[in-house]
């Protein structure tokens, strides 16, 4: 009889540690995530991004290598163009994913909007005086752009080459009369490179690479430095793709591809 109880005793025990174990097991396993649930979804889909015009060639070269990078993501054809008609645009509403400025002034106008926050300056760029190949008028300095006859173009004073140019001649004390004034750096630069202008302030990058002109680098242009901001909108159609972006042009990768064509560190 004691025996009996003492196998019933210990049938007892061992299902009780058996439960115990099985329960501790089930707790383990609940309270540990699966593989799946801690991996980020990697980003896909299209990508709006709209930048300044003289990230034109750049921008290209870092979009490819993002895509490379990123095969699941499809750059849409990027939007050139003034940075503050860009940041008009997305402020009245246009569905961008990435805004990249070429002045902090314009990319404020988006962040004032609540549409972006806390953008980071990606690069630098300075001014040159971009003349035709041949310089018919025989530009040497910045004062030579204010004398009579010389056609001129410039940015219009919204765009920030405009404002830096205009900043620049201020500090030179050289006052200039532009035939026009462009909504965009690139439009001053076809001006100067068709020969419809003799002189054009333009950033040391649009001039690099480019034929049919030659850059003149005038005193003070290391005084007035523009930085370039880029931020992921708030309202972006493709936040995960806007941020990987984002990210990758800040990285080192993206660095050493801007510097290849001509920006500075930010």
């Amino acid at each position: 009889m004691n025996a009996r109880r003492l196998i019933l005793a210990a049938v007892a025990a061992a299902s009780v540690l058996l439960g115990a174990t099985a329960c501790a097991s089930d707790a383990s396993s609940s309270a540990t995530p699966s593989a799946s649930s801690s991996v980020a979804a990697a980003p896909s889909g299209d990508l709006t991004i709209y930048a300044a015009a003289s990230l034109r060639n750049a921008f290209q070269a870092v979009a490819t290598a993002f895509e490379a990078e990123y095969p699941q993501v499809t750059v849409k054809p990027i939007v050139y163009d003034g940075s503050s008609t860009l940041a008009t645009q997305i402020v009245e509403g246009a569905p961008v994913d990435v805004f990249a400025s070429a002045d902090t002034k314009n990319m404020t106008k988006v962040t004032d909007a609540k549409l972006a926050s806390s953008p980071q300056n990606f690069a630098t760029n300075t001014l040159v005086i971009a003349v035709p190949s041949a310089n018919p008028a025989r530009i040497a300095t910045l004062a030579d752009l204010a004398r009579p006859g010389v056609p001129v173009v410039l940015c219009a004073p919204a765009v920030p080459c405009g404002s830096a140019s205009q900043t620049l001649l201020k500090n030179q004390g050289v006052s200039v009369t532009p035939v026009s004034q462009e909504q965009n750096v690139t439009a001053v630069l076809t001006k100067v490179s068709s020969g419809a202008a003799d002189a054009g302030l333009v950033y040391a990058t649009d001039v690099r690479g480019a034929s049919g002109v030659t850059a003149i680098v005038p005193a003070g242009a290391d005084q007035v430095v523009n930085e370039y901001p880029i931020a992921a909108l708030a309202g972006a159609p493709n936040p995960t793709a806007a941020a990987a972006f984002t990210a990758f042009v800040t990285s080192a990768a993206g660095e050493q591809i801007l510097q290849s064509y001509g920006f500075g560190a930010p």
